[in-house]
């Protein structure tokens, strides 16, 4: 794979707020949330959501979008995610675009999506490096592309690692050494924030599963670029051609991202002491199984070994059809439940 380092497979969870100085029904519905009560807790954050508090709008739509004490439902999620995130709230704030982009607004989406990117959050660095690198909703800009790739690798989305392999094959080297240079930089930046800003840890309730989301992929390299888009006359001003000409990369795929995915339910492929190992097997597999290519690959830390193990399912018979099919493609498999 590109690069020195490949992150584990996964996406950074969504956390119920509880802030420094949180109104005392917000802390009492976390602690109920923490609790399994989820109805309790959705009974403290409702009020204050429509008194206008934005952690309980927050909180309330994370509820709405994992079904916990409410049933599912991503319009009302989105619209409390909306709520918050005009009142600041940056977790709200993230939510809300990516919603916004999955549902295909994704002009309105892209504030959102580079503010939540700038500061670290590793979806939506994925959305917006693929933004810049393919000069769509963004302008384009290599380096930056290849710095927000590399961090979101870093942080866990296989989806970013495989097109940080697609963008070796465009952006020449001085630009991918740029790229990294920028991305060390970002997370020096991010880290030096979350300090500054972070609450004590009595205050930071452990993480809920959520649902995964797959933005648009960067488009796999082709030897020439498509008859239907001509080369542009000129390169942009940034962008230093390599003595060989390189091939201007297609525009990005109209195709919708994929549904969102729920449930508790997970299958499990195997467990390694090397992520690598994972991770090959990982694109084996879908190589291999066409129908596991829309799961969500995870990399799950146990002791010294990571399991790789893909999902969600809403049962168990669900992840033991996916089960089979990974088992045609040559792999062990065995169903899992997160709790």
């Amino acid at each position: 794979m590109a690069m020195g380092h490949r992150a584990a497979i996964g996406v950074a969870l969504a956390l119920i707020a509880m802030p420094v100085g949180v109104n005392a029904g917000v802390q009492e519905g976390v602690e109920a949330w923490r609790g399994g009560d989820y109805a309790r807790a959705i009974a403290e954050w409702q009020p204050l959501s429509e008194a206008g508090d934005p952690d309980a709008q927050f909180n309330l739509g994370q509820a709405y979008k994992l079904g916990r004490g409410v049933p599912q439902d991503m319009e009302r999620a989105r619209d409390l995610f909306g709520r918050a995130a005009r009142q600041g709230h940056l977790q709200a704030e993230a939510n809300y675009g990516l919603i916004l982009f999955q549902d295909g607004n994704r002009e309105d989406a892209m504030p959102y999506i580079i503010r939540a990117a700038n500061r670290g959050e590793p979806r939506a660095q994925y959305i917006y490096g693929t933004a810049l690198f393919n000069g769509d909703l963004a302008p384009r800009d290599w380096p930056r592309a290849y710095a927000l790739m590399t961090n979101a690798s870093a942080a866990g989305l296989l989806q970013a690692s495989a097109s940080l392999e697609q963008m070796d094959g465009y952006i020449p080297l001085e630009q991918r050494q740029e790229g990294t240079a920028m991305a060390a930089q970002m997370q020096q930046e991010s880290q030096t924030t979350e300090i500054a800003s972070a609450p004590p840890p009595a205050n930071v309730p452990a993480p809920a599963p959520t649902p995964t989301f797959t933005p648009v992929p960067v488009p796999a390299p082709a030897a020439q670029p498509p008859a239907s888009v001509p080369p542009p006359a000129a390169p942009p001003a940034e962008y230093r051609p390599p003595a060989a000409a390189t091939p201007a990369p297609p525009a990005a795929s109209p195709t919708p991202p994929p549904a969102v995915r729920t449930g508790d339910w997970r299958i499990q492929l195997g467990s390694f002491r090397e992520r690598p190992r994972a991770e090959a097997l990982w694109r084996r597999v879908v190589a291999r199984s066409s129908s596991l290519a829309d799961l969500q690959p995870f990399l799950v830390r146990a002791g010294p070994y990571t399991r790789l193990q893909a999902g969600p399912f809403q049962t168990r018979a669900q992840a033991r059809q996916a089960c089979a099919a990974a088992v045609r493609a040559g792999s062990e498999c065995i169903t899992v439940r997160r709790r």
